[in-house]
């Protein structure tokens, strides 16, 4: 369907063109300023470290739901070879191909468009078959540390795991806030929990893509608001799907990644940090998740690391 007015409306009030000069490719990642890493680094009392990325397997999170996005196919090209001759040293050595949003990642600035265009009013067709991403290419974030706040809407709204029709509003992410204790602020990354994940994690893939919890079309203006740097969540789609507006598909990726320069990361698995914040009555934590540097990428595998 065409883009109604309602998203139309939203994108003038989040659009953060020319925000950083015309020339800018890492959009709201010009948030995390050195102070900004500095109060981050202050949050580690511990020193617990909380892995969020789901294993690299063929059995992964991908069902063919999303043509194309396969799984990693895992493939040892040596095994124990002497290279230098009999009783020399030997090695083993190994390949794969995936696709690069296959597992826990991040979707960089290019990975959709609407209307011709791409992040900081850029033509679309700057992304090409050969040379790939010619701007804002998952390579250009070089580094990605930042305080991290879990929104853990599933414990707020105390459940497990939120209905498959959830939508997840602003004011879920109000009362996630109140529950971390915390105010996100300018430069933070939030990573929002729906417990959606706990269908892989059980085995099921098909029933964790589709139908799915996820963001509302609203809180693009939320993570605007607050100046919010990225946005992670445990579901494969990151937004509601079925879609929130009967036939407008990815409406958040285009609010996010086009309108904001935003980063946005899927299946991350939140499992363990809801446990051990509930554990430590803390929600803040400095999180380090910079994506593999893939040249003219639209998007990056990624094994983020909260540390408490």
């Amino acid at each position: 369907m065409t883009l109604p007015p309602e998203f139309h409306e939203i994108a003038k009030r989040v659009n953060n063109w020319g925000r950083w000069g015309d020339a800018d490719e890492i959009g709201t990642l010009n948030l995390i300023t050195g102070a900004v890493v500095r109060d981050a680094a202050a949050t580690v009392r511990t020193g617990r470290r909380v892995p969020l990325a789901v294993p690299l397997r063929q059995d992964g999170v991908q069902t063919g739901l999303i043509p194309g996005r396969v799984n990693p196919l895992h493939t040892m090209i040596a095994v124990n070879q002497e290279m230098f001759g009999p009783d020399t040293v030997a090695t083993s050595d190994d390949a794969v191909t995936m696709g690069l949003q296959a597992g826990t990642h991040w979707d960089a600035l290019p990975h959709v468009s609407h209307g011709g265009r791409i992040y900081n009013g850029r033509p679309a067709d700057s992304v090409t078959v050969h040379g790939r991403a010619g701007r804002s290419g998952i390579q250009t974030v070089r580094h990605l540390v930042s305080r991290g706040v879990l929104l853990d809407v599933a414990r707020v709204r105390g459940v497990e795991r939120l209905d498959a029709g959830h939508v997840v509003t602003p004011e879920d992410l109000d009362a996630a806030e109140e529950l971390a204790g915390t105010t996100v602020r300018s430069g933070d990354i939030t990573l929002v929990r729906t417990g959606q994940i706990q269908r892989y994690l059980a085995g099921d893939r098909e029933a964790y893509g589709y139908p799915s919890p996820g963001l509302s079309i609203r809180t693009p203006e939320w993570f605007h608001a607050r100046d919010v740097a990225a946005v992670a969540t445990d579901t494969l789609t990151f937004e509601i799907v079925p879609p929130e507006i009967d036939g407008l598909w990815l409406p958040v990726h285009a609010l996010h990644l086009v309108e904001m320069g935003m980063l946005q990361g899927q299946n991350w698995d939140l499992e363990e940090l809801s446990a051990a914040c509930a554990e430590e009555g803390r929600h803040a934590f400095l999180l380090t998740a910079t994506p593999e540097p893939f040249v003219g990428g639209v998007g990056s595998p990624v094994a983020p690391v909260a540390i408490l």
